[in-house]
């Protein structure tokens, strides 16, 4: 028998291993070695898994902080220096960066560097979202700059909305922002509190359509961006969840004691929407607590109704300081540990605006006293939204000049546009309005916002040179044919009268006065930061609130004085909050709201004051009589108006109030226009309908005037008799359209049955069975149409 040599079954194994291990070499240098997670043909879902596993403990909670780009530093040579790179980093990964508050092209340039250090010089390259401020225009120097929200509430527009935000969101991402703190779904309820102006409006299904429409322009395509944010797009942060805008005597930050009845009916619904069909990407909580809870620290609404009843599926962003304020104002915890604890318990995924309690983190898990479950699904939270937003796939490359590519006519065009749909004609008293050129000779422009643009917060100026003023918008349209007088007459909050003369003698050299009077905003303003024009104070904004609605300092006095001349006068309003100008509504011809309304503000109020443009603005918010009367929202219950219906005056004494009507100045969703509309043929398509269906109702518009204009429609809903009290009226479709002298549209909705529920005395939603009332009309004050239906 011959030999036979057999190897040793170690030696084989060591060899196959070899050999097998030379092919995946072979394979993975073939495929540049792509690790799982930047492999972008594999689900996002593979790519988080695999990128998590690969991270330590204290990688994973630096995805969880925030830094600024603002702390980076230029060399000599106007480069990011590598010196200030390194310092910020210090060769470490981060959830987000900060955009500052600087012009775009040091935006972009800031952008591009730290981008390039966090994909080169850090163990795995993860890049960083960075954030901006986006609600009416990026907050960069060289953004366009649109309408405040209360103003593009006021348009009753989606689409147009729609529009602007994706033009906001391509400007950004020029200079490399990834995402917008932007928009709000609070409800603007009480005029006292001083973001209102940052709000759409006070009804929870307009704000919820509006915000929808903006979040939907800003991210994309909701069927696309379930799986991807598309380029040229930014995601979207929902805020401020829940019931931040409704604080106890309108102070901001303050409590909230709302029932849950109205929590979920007012306050939760527009944020249902915008989760269930936009796919909001991520939800920043409020800084007050509801019911003795911060919500910051409350499981219950942050997890139990944001991510399993709501569905919410992206990461949730604090606001700035809140998560220290756990400790330091609201008094729930004796420190950062303990702040770390309740704050990451209750499904916060992000510190901002930098480390507090989350440096906290890494010893509480270490310890025993934070389970890592919570860490990691912070970290996967935030990361999900990175891939989806394209972060790894797509390196930041700044254009040469990124100011060269935005503020294009074609944006300047549709601000004004904006602006133009968004003003509001109050009043209009034998027709004063438009005014005729032909018949005018002079016109004084009197006030301090005459000639100062007004912008609201979160803009990054509010200098002259960056807007259209009134004054200038009037001088430029009438080209020097009409004498144009021009008098301040006194400042926004001084309590200086000695100017009002000169107005006085102004207006009374004029045909016609048109006095422009307001508020002004801090420029980049938000808790800790801001700056303002010396010599005016903020009036409104964030943490402006007010005990009193009157126009502020000596404003009306000034009013009263021009009043006295005897001339016609055209009362503009350039600010952020509703006015109790009872004694203007009685006293002016005219009454024109602008709200704050962009940088082409003075133009597109040239347009509507000369008829170049019929205004076709509504009001998102109901105007009070006074203080005294809030609230004065137009949803109100059968028992809101009071029961005596003895409406006093001041000369006869009743009830409800003494010496007053409950009854407000102007109504939600009033709004005039330099022509008429008339309401036919409401029709609906089936009176006996099941819950699970629809109601199909048309009705047709005509307009009846002689000018070209817009009209809202609005419908609204009463269930009348039911298991709880509901509201006598309650919005529930909406839609604007224009028309032609004499031209007939006619309109069709499909109102979900679902949207006529309630949450009964079990807290359960349900449909009742019963009679509705339809009613269709201009405002919630001007029904023109009525049906009834009955739900099986």
């Amino acid at each position: 028998m011959g030999y036979k040599f057999r190897m040793p079954m170690p030696f084989i194994q060591s060899i196959t291993k070899w050999v097998l291990g030379l092919g995946m070499i072979t394979v993975c240098f073939a495929q540049n070695h792509v690790l799982p997670y930047k492999n972008n043909s594999l689900d996002v879902e593979l790519r988080v898994k695999d990128l998590l596993g690969r991270m330590t403990l204290e990688e994973k909670i630096s995805q969880m902080n925030m830094m600024s780009l603002s702390d980076l530093e230029l060399d000599k040579n106007e480069e990011v220096s590598v010196a200030s790179l390194e310092k910020l980093f210090q060769g470490k990964s981060i959830g987000c960066l900060e955009s500052p508050f600087v012009g775009v092209d040091q935006i972009a340039k800031l952008s591009e560097a730290a981008d390039n250090y966090l994909r080169n010089n850090t163990r795995l390259g993860i890049p960083a979202i960075q954030i901006a401020e986006c609600l009416h225009g990026q907050l960069a120097f060289g953004a366009t700059i649109f309408p405040q929200a209360i103003a593009q509430g006021s348009t009753w527009n989606p689409d147009l909305i729609q529009k602007m935000s994706s033009v906001i969101a391509h400007e950004a991402s020029l200079s490399g922002v990834d995402q917008a703190l932007s928009p709000l779904f609070d409800l603007a309820r009480d005029p006292r509190y001083g973001r209102v102006e940052e709000c759409y409006g006070e009804d929870p299904f307009h704000v919820a359509e509006m915000g929808k429409a903006f979040v939907i322009g800003m991210q994309g395509d909701p069927d696309v961006t379930k799986n991807r944010i598309p380029d040229n797009k930014l995601m979207c942060t929902a805020k401020h969840f829940v019931a931040y805008s409704t604080p106890i005597a309108g102070i901001n930050l303050g409590p909230n004691n709302v029932g849950p009845r109205d929590l979920r009916d007012l306050h939760i619904y527009p944020f249902k929407k915008v989760i269930q069909e936009a796919n909001i990407y991520a939800v920043m909580p409020a800084y007050n607590e509801v019911n003795g809870i911060p919500l910051h620290s409350d499981e219950y609404l942050m997890k139990d109704i944001l991510r399993k009843e709501l569905g919410f599926k992206g990461y949730v962003f604090s606001d700035y300081e809140a998560i220290w304020m756990l400790e330091h104002f609201h008094k729930v915890t004796h420190n950062r540990a303990e702040t770390a604890i309740q704050s990451i318990r209750a499904g916060i995924d992000l510190e901002a605006p930098k480390p507090y309690a989350f440096s906290e983190l890494a010893e509480l898990v270490k310890t025993g006293k934070v389970d890592s479950s919570l860490i990691d699904l912070a970290a996967q939270n935030i990361l999900t939204a990175k891939f989806k937003a394209g972060l790894f796939d797509k390196p930041y490359t700044a254009p040469n000049k990124v100011s060269d590519l935005i503020h294009t006519q074609e944006n300047k065009t549709l601000a004004r546009e904006i602006a133009e749909e968004s003003i509001i004609l109050l009043k209009n008293e034998a027709n004063l309005l438009p005014l005729d050129v032909s018949k005018l000779n002079s016109i004084a422009v009197i006030g301090p916002n005459a000639d100062q643009v007004q912008y609201g917060d979160y803009s990054a100026t509010k200098d002259n040179a960056s807007g259209v003023t009134l004054l200038e918008g009037i001088k430029n349209y009438v080209n020097g044919n009409i004498k144009v007088n021009y008098a301040q007459g006194c400042t926004i909050t001084g309590l200086d009268t000695s100017n009002i003369p000169a107005a006085v003698s102004a207006a009374e050299q004029s045909d016609i006065v048109i006095l422009v009077i307001g508020g002004t905003s801090m420029t980049l303003s938000g808790i800790g930061w801001g700056k303002d024009i010396p010599g005016d104070f903020a009036t409104c904004g964030e943490g402006f609130d007010r005990t009193t609605l009157t126009p502020p300092g000596v404003q009306p006095e000034l009013i009263k004085a021009i009043y006295e001349t005897g001339k016609p006068i055209v009362l503009v309003m350039v600010h952020g909050r509703a006015y109790s100008i009872a004694w203007e509504k009685e006293h002016i011809p005219a009454i024109v709201e602008a709200w704050y309304p962009g940088e082409e503000g003075g133009n597109a109020l040239t347009r509507i004051l000369f008829g170049e443009v019929n205004p076709s603005g509504k009001l998102p918010v109901t105007v009070p009589t006074s203080v005294g009367h809030l609230p004065v929202f137009y949803n109100t219950k059968p028992s809101g108006k009071g029961f005596y219906n003895q409406r006093g005056t001041e000369e006869k004494p009743g009830r409800d109030y003494v010496f007053s009507s409950p009854d407000p100045l102007f109504p939600f969703g009033h709004g005039l226009s330099y022509t008429q509309f008339e309401y036919s043929d409401l029709k609906v398509g089936d009176t006996m309908l099941d819950v699970d269906g629809f109601v199909h109702i048309s009705m047709n518009v005509k307009n009846i005037g002689e000018m070209t204009g817009k009209e809202v429609v609005q419908v609204y809903i009463n269930d009348k008799i039911s298991s709880v009290t509901t509201p006598v009226k309650v919005l529930k479709e909406f839609r604007k359209i224009e028309l032609r002298p004499s031209q007939t549209v006619a309109l069709d909705f499909d109102i979900p049955i679902e949207e006529l529920g309630l949450w009964d005395k079990d807290m359960q939603y349900k449909v009742e069975p019963g009679e509705f009332e339809i009613m269709v009309g201009s405002s919630s004050a001007d029904i023109r149409l009525t049906k009834t239906i009955f739900v099986r």
